[in-house]
């Protein structure tokens, strides 16, 4: 029997084969991805400088919030009121207070309802957490003071507002003439009812001195001050001014955990709407967003983009825009909305009369 490990040359068993030599550049090339991908996976999980902008929730004006209602203006007539007007807001991830993460900077770049900035681009350099919770929260106290005094004077309801020193600029004009809480009346003999009346009479006297009129500890003063212009060409005085209203009857805006100046325009439109016979939308669902200031001028803001996202996923279908905003309107209006151009709070509650009754004929628009 023929022993099958023999070959046909002579019977012997062939000599082993070598053990082929190990390849050791496959365990190190394995060793440095996986610690490659650690460090990758490390790096998606630490801080990033950047903040992300996503839709918030909207809150009705002419509604309730955790079963209390919004504006409520306790001993004066109020007429009953449909629809929404909704006040617009947005999430805001990153910075001192709320940092995010790489991974999450990556996923919102891919997001159109998400927009990115970096971090120094929103925040001043230094500023905490603490600090941006309060300056926000001084925002909107503002904004609900300067959205009563629109309405105000857009209803003709007379009141009282005095502009008050509460800081200066490096290098101000006023330094040195003006302190801290002088109560400016007048300038050039015209009462001081407004920041824009200020600002208009410094730019009418190209630099020329102005008078002021001034009351401190009690006892008026005139005050002449040569204003400085700025890189823009504005005369100023280089001053701080806050402003305090005295109304003729109070008006309660309750709202928590929402900061920033951006709802006035919404307040004061939900103010006139509450003060005025008839139903202002007409049963629609209008949404928007502004500054507001005294006077009723409305001015632009941030994240209008995740604002009209937002006021859409929750049935709006007009939304009231900042002339100031248009340019970045145009292009991301969500299907099924019309967007009003608005400058001031006369144009706004015209153009939501107008809507509400069923006309959209001749309204601006961001084009």
């Amino acid at each position: 029997m023929t022993d099958p490990t023999q070959t046909a040359t002579g019977g012997q068993r062939p000599p082993a084969a070598p053990n082929p030599p190990k390849n050791r550049r496959r365990p190190v090339m394995m060793a440095a991805g996986i610690v490659g991908a650690g460090l990758g996976l490390a790096g998606l999980l630490l801080p990033a400088p950047y903040v992300i902008e996503t839709p918030g929730p909207s809150f009705n004006t002419v509604g309730a919030v955790d079963s209390r209602t919004l504006i409520e203006i306790p001993g004066e007539k109020t007429y009953p009121t449909s629809g929404n007007l909704d006040l617009t807001t947005v999430y805001m991830s990153g910075g001192p207070r709320n940092p995010v993460r790489l991974f999450e900077v990556a996923a919102a770049w891919l997001d159109p309802r998400q927009t990115v900035a970096p971090e120094e681009l929103v925040y001043p350099p230094g500023v905490t957490g603490e600090e941006i919770q309060n300056q926000n929260a001084a925002a909107m106290t503002s904004s609900q003071e300067t959205s009563v005094a629109a309405a105000m004077t857009h209803l003709g309801v007379e009141f009282d507002q005095r502009m008050t020193v509460v800081g200066f600029a490096d290098n101000a004009a006023a330094e040195g003439l003006l302190e801290m809480d002088d109560v400016v009346g007048t300038v050039n003999g015209k009462p001081v009812t407004g920041i824009e009346v200020l600002r208009a009479e410094l730019n009418a006297g190209a630099g020329k001195p102005v008078e002021l009129g001034v009351v401190r500890d009690g006892k008026s003063l005139d005050v002449e001050i040569a204003p400085k212009a700025n890189d823009d060409g504005e005369f100023q005085l280089g001053v701080l001014l806050g402003t305090d209203f005295d109304f003729p009857y109070e008006v309660k805006i309750q709202l928590d955990n929402v900061g920033g100046p951006s709802a006035g325009l919404m307040f004061a439109l939900g103010i006139v709407d509450k003060l005025t016979p008839g139903e202002m939308t007409g049963g629609k669902h209008f949404a928007g967003t502004g500054t507001i200031d005294a006077e009723g001028k409305v001015g632009p803001i941030g994240g209008i983009v995740q604002k009209m996202d937002g006021a859409r996923d929750q049935g709006a279908t007009v939304f009231l825009a900042p002339a100031g905003n248009c340019g970045e309107v145009a292009g991301h209006v969500p299907d099924g909305m019309q967007v009003v151009k608005v400058e001031d709070l006369d144009g706004a509650v015209k153009a939501v009369e107008q809507i509400g009754g069923g006309s959209t004929a001749g309204l601006p628009s961001c084009g």
